[in-house]
């Protein structure tokens, strides 16, 4: 029997050897590839459907993400309201995401009910109206949202600097105004929708307490689509970075902070410095305990918060640092930013602090690992980003084998201050 006086032993995260539940996979009859994970107690799964539908090829700005969203509101068949009372007569949930490349429909249910609740989301898919009326009260929302978040300095921050980076003509860098949602046509959704989701590209991810006709159903449902496989290689567009480094911005006279963008270039997930540059990352900026917090933070009192991450983009990155701060200690902020950097770049991290950040990060990942929705979230990043299976394993030896002498010649490569834009709007 254990003896309960008896102080447990303290085991490093970094001892654990971390292993990803490995993903089922298998094509339907148009050779649409589905990916299933199936795990988890609860009889409940995530069912994701990706098709390539994001602003990269959009023609007029605001078509992606308005096809997307008026998915859910209207088919040949079903009004908006019958639609959604579908869902939550199942007590289910549907929901819309579109990004730069990517557009989802995700559909969190009972395992049980799946088979109820398939025909409804392949009529979204399929047989969407885009009835005038719900396009009308969609730009009305959207217009009123872009209004009241042009007010806040933290969002303007983060529409500027993203065009900074790429260039307002890149879908990474480009921002959509009144004028642009007001311009939305029915005519440009119904070409986009049929080019791109009804004869587009898609991958389907499943996740949780999956049923064993999964496969039968999904074929029945999705198999005789005229979408298929994913494309070879995804559209590209040219950055073109602003030739000026430095800006300030008065958003709000009446404002007491400055939202502070620092941000730099840097490559995608398939650089060879990529997984070395996320634990330099966590050391500068990328949790509570990082140099950053502690100086800025902790120490200053400058701001509540400040944190550092590289942009989650499959073609580009950036090297972002992102804080807010009293008006008057904005420019104290942003120097303490590089003296940091400085640090980084001329001493060694020592041995304490390296372990840290490696217990943090292996500890990060367990707690990611905790599911079957999270394990297809680490599967799904992987694949669409065209990553093998061995990234996960490298980038969890990266963390824990990475030194001092390669996190400080990292640091002398890419944080440098002449390669940062700097923005503070007030």
């Amino acid at each position: 029997m254990q003896n309960r006086t008896d102080t447990p032993p303290i085991k490093d995260a970094v001892d654990y050897k971390l292993e990803l539940k490995p993903y089922e996979h298998y094509l339907l009859d148009n050779g649409v590839p589905v990916y299933t994970v199936n795990a988890g107690a609860q009889e409940v799964l995530q069912l994701e459907l990706v098709f390539y539908a994001g602003n990269f090829f959009e023609q007029q700005k605001g078509t992606a993400a308005a096809t997307n969203f008026l998915l859910k509101n209207g088919t040949a068949t079903r009004t908006a309201f019958q639609v959604n009372e579908a869902f939550e007569y199942y007590g289910a949930y549907c929901n819309r995401s579109c990004y730069n490349e990517t557009a989802v429909v995700t559909l969190h249910t009972l395992s049980k009910h799946l088979d109820k609740l398939l025909p409804v989301l392949q009529d979204m898919i399929t047989n969407a109206s885009f009835p005038q009326q719900e396009l009308d009260i969609y730009k009305q929302n959207a217009s009123q949202r872009l209004k009241v978040n042009l007010q806040k300095c933290e969002f303007v921050a983060g529409r500027l600097i993203d065009s900074y980076l790429y260039g307002m003509q890149h879908p990474y860098g480009t921002y959509s105004n009144i004028e642009d949602i007001n311009a939305i046509s029915l005519e440009e959704i119904k070409k986009f929708y049929s080019r791109y989701y009804l004869q587009g590209h898609c991958i389907i991810f499943v996740s949780g307490n999956i049923p064993s006709t999964l496969a039968a159903q999904l074929n029945e449902f999705f198999g005789k689509l005229s979408v298929s496989k994913p494309p070879t290689s995804l559209p590209t567009a040219a950055v073109e970075q602003a030739t000026e480094k430095k800006y300030r911005i008065i958003n709000d006279k009446e404002s007491v902070q400055g939202a502070i963008r620092v941000a730099s270039p840097f490559p995608n997930r398939h650089h060879p410095d990529f997984k070395k540059a996320i634990v330099l990352n966590n050391v500068f900026g990328g949790f509570f305990g990082s140099r950053l917090m502690s100086n800025i933070r902790e120490d200053k009192g400058y701001t509540y918060g400040i944190h550092s991450y590289l942009q989650n983009h499959m073609q580009h990155s950036a090297w972002m640092i992102s804080t807010e701060a009293g008006k008057d200690v904005c420019e104290a902020t942003i120097h303490e930013v590089y003296e940091e950097m400085k640090k980084l770049r001329e001493e060694n991290i020592d041995e304490e602090e390296l372990m840290l950040v490696r217990n943090f990060m292996i500890g990060t990942i367990l707690g990611d690992l905790d599911g079957p929705f999270q394990i297809m979230a680490k599967w799904k990043n992987i694949i669409l980003n065209n990553l093998g299976p061995e990234y996960f394993y490298d980038s969890v030896r990266e963390i824990k084998t990475i030194t001092a002498d390669e996190l400080k010649e990292l640091a002398n490569k890419y944080l440098q201050p002449d390669k940062f834009y700097e923005l503070v709007v007030y």
